[in-house]
């Protein structure tokens, strides 16, 4: 009987079969690296009506967070500064450039700037900020290293997985309230841990404030009304 099939088919079969096992995973992950930064808009700076630059007023000016996000401490929202803010300062520093003009004609017209929002979560979802901030969770820690940021851009997904990662483990996050402003900050600057005689590790230390700052156990802080109320 003829032949059907030439003696190399079998080791082309074989290698399609493999290249099917291996390419299908391939293309799911690439497709999961799609979704987390473009459909996320993750490291994609988001143009403005000024081009404001946190680097350069906090790292090169030494501007507190605080002074522009006045509300971040007390409120759901951190707060956007009003034109009156950036002008306490730009009436005397550049005060005739021309990129900041927008926030001159804001100013003077009394009609706050149409600023796009970097960090936009679904209505139906609850987010305070105060007390995340008053909880020991550091601006880093959702924002990145936004002292760095000429440009600010979203740095993670803020995905419901992303956020359940730190509910169900939040001693991964947690630092004193007095680092909570402070970039760049690690738990081994927190000092000695008196139970192993060496600097603390990030677990030791969030464990250790969870209890402090008496946060709810992983059942509450995971329950679908702690963001959906």
């Amino acid at each position: 009987m003829a032949q059907l099939f030439h003696p190399s088919s079998n080791t082309i079969a074989k290698m399609v079969i493999a290249g099917g096992a291996l390419g299908i995973p391939g293309l799911i992950g690439a497709g999961y690296a799609i979704n987390m930064t473009y459909g996320y808009q993750v490291y994609k700076p988001i143009e403005q009506p000024v081009q404001f630059s946190h680097k350069h007023h906090t790292m090169d000016d030494g501007i507190d967070c605080r002074y522009c996000h006045v509300a971040v401490e007390k409120s759901t929202v951190a707060g956007i500064p009003d034109t009156h803010t950036c002008m306490s300062c730009h009436s005397q520093i550049w005060s005739d450039s021309p990129e900041l003009a927008p926030v001159r004609a804001s100013y003077t017209s009394g009609q706050p700037i149409n600023w796009n929002r970097v960090h936009d979560l679904p209505d139906f979802v609850y987010f305070n900020h105060s007390l995340h901030i008053n909880n020991g969770v550091g601006c880093e820690s959702c924002h990145g290293r936004i002292d760095q940021a000429p440009l600010a851009q979203k740095v993670h997904t803020f995905s419901m997985q992303w956020c359940l990662d730190c509910h169900r483990h939040p001693e991964n996050f947690l630092r004193p309230k007095e680092a909570v402003w402070t970039m760049g900050w690690k738990a081994a600057d927190a000092g000695i841990n008196p139970d192993t005689k060496k600097p603390y590790t990030q677990e030791e230390l969030g464990s250790k404030l969870a209890k402090q700052y008496k946060i709810g156990h992983e059942r509450q802080l995971t329950d679908c009304y702690t963001c959906h109320h």
